[in-house]
């Protein structure tokens, strides 16, 4: 039994319930014959996969819905093997090089070249061009990335790129020149809300307006997370009411209560229990951003004016050496001792005003 969200995934342009004008855009490149390398980028949750999969079940038909996972192996110059896993169909490959760390440049180099050097059957009734679909470019290292513009011109002629990301300010201006960007927006909360009703519909279910509007809001428009919250409400209580709970993640409860603990006390035995809380939710594959985001959202409702410039400062600086580093719990634990320090110093300084 599969999940609404995947049930329900539109798998051609013109069944996408938002952003119609974008999807008829896309439909029209398509019917050009020549379609450039893609970066389709957007926040979590807006439906950027989904329309890379139907602009290749546009491109090539059905066959490229028959897709199967594969295990690639490739050899480092310092002879060390990496193995990554790759879902793809006869018409495309879907990787994330970033599975692989610093690797990450010989893999996509490797694999474009593979896929690249191997030309479809029959030119006259398919495609001239394979498509490589690359996740989370955003997350590439600078040198994968410049890797990547060299092979992007180098197999122009048998291998389109379609570029995923959630942001195009980490993503190098070389590659962003080499493509033409697609920005997926957000759903507003409107669409959601009749998004799930529609999805309700076809599930047999009656889901009243009120709980639809409160399950958008609490998504954060994402649609992802708004299709599971939903799904989740009809497992706890059907027929639905309007003032239902909405169920949030664990990892959500769980990050909330760290940061309430970094606020009620500041020492090193606190400090230590809170790496310890970091490693749960890292060991768990929620990212270090997110966890970091996270925790400065919740921190800053603890802060006055003056002391909300210091600690998103701090959160800037920390988020900036997550990226460049390698060991996440180092920077963020970095991170709450240099908020546990800051906050102390503010509560000190109160005190002594106080008296």
């Amino acid at each position: 039994m599969s999940l609404w969200v995947d049930k329900h995934r539109p798998s051609q342009l013109h069944k996408l319930d938002y952003h119609k004008q974008q999807a008829a855009n896309l439909k029209k490149l398509i019917a050009s014959g020549d379609l450039p390398h893609l970066l389709v980028y957007g926040p979590s949750g807006a439906g950027k996969k989904t329309r890379i999969t139907c602009i290749l079940r546009e491109l090539y038909g059905a066959g490229a819905e028959k897709l199967r996972i594969e295990q690639s192996h490739f050899t480092t110059p310092s002879n060390k093997k990496i193995e990554i896993s790759t879902i793809a169909s006869n018409y495309h490959i879907e990787v994330n090089p970033s599975d692989v760390g610093n690797n990450d440049r010989i893999v996509i180099q490797e694999l474009i070249k593979n896929l690249a050097q191997v030309n479809q059957l029959d030119s006259s009734s398919q495609k001239e061009f394979k498509v490589v679909v690359l996740t989370e470019v955003d997350r590439l290292t600078k040198d994968a990335q410049h890797g990547l513009r060299r092979t992007m011109e180098k197999y122009m002629a048998t291998c389109r790129l379609i570029l995923c990301c959630n942001s195009t300010s980490k993503v190098i201006p070389a590659i962003r020149s080499r493509c033409l960007g697609v920005r997926v927006a957000a759903p507003s909360e409107e669409e959601i809300a009749q998004i799930l009703q529609n999805v309700c519909k076809k599930e047999g279910c009656t889901l009243p307006a009120e709980l639809a509007k409160r399950i958008a809001n609490k998504s954060n428009r994402n649609l992802r997370r708004a299709l599971l919250m939903c799904e989740a409400c009809k497992v706890q209580q059907y027929p639905f009411s309007a003032d239902q709970t909405i169920s949030e993640p664990d990892w959500e409860i769980y990050l909330r209560d760290t940061a309430t603990m970094i606020v009620q006390q500041q020492s090193p035995k606190r400090l230590l229990e809170v790496r310890a809380r970091l490693y749960e939710l890292l060991t768990h594959c929620i990212p270090a951003d997110v966890i970091i985001k996270g925790l400065l959202q919740e921190l800053l409702a603890n802060c006055d004016g003056q002391l909300k410039t210091e600690v998103v400062q701090a959160a800037a600086y920390y988020d900036h050496r997550l990226q460049i580093g390698q060991k996440a719990i180092y920077h963020l634990e970095a991170f709450v001792a240099k908020f546990m320090a800051i906050y102390k110093q503010f509560l000190d300084e109160g005190m002594a005003d106080f008296f």
